[in-house]
């Protein structure tokens, strides 16, 4: 199973590419922002409640999601660009094993226990 979760991630990650593609951006901001959202990891040096409620809200797909609809909807590409990086980078995560966080530390995801 942890094959087929893999090649889907994979898949996502893909079409987070080919969405960026659609955009009028040049290559080099997708590589330049695709690791951005790791910043939130900042959120632990408050504690691992803050840490994982701020990791979760820039690594959750629906989010990622809700903001490429809203600039597709308004026409803005800067939020097209925000969701496709949050997507693109979450697919990414999980394709290394890497989940949403629970809160009694950063080790502890929806996919396991990292670093077992």
């Amino acid at each position: 199973m942890k094959t087929v979760l893999k090649l889907e991630e994979t898949a996502l990650f893909i079409f987070g590419i080919f969405l960026f593609h659609q955009l009028h951006y040049e290559w080099w901001w997708f590589l330049a922002l695709i690791l951005a959202p790791d910043l939130s990891m900042i959120g632990y040096a408050f504690g691992n409640k803050v840490g994982a409620f701020l990791y979760n809200i820039f690594h959750h797909k629906g989010i990622a999601i809700l903001f490429y609809v809203l600039g597709f909807y308004f026409n803005n590409e800067l939020l097209q660009l925000a969701g496709i990086i949050l997507f693109s980078h979450s697919a990414m995560d999980r394709i290394f094993g890497y989940g949403l966080k629970y809160e009694k530390g950063f080790k502890y995801t929806h996919l396991g226990e990292i670093g077992k």
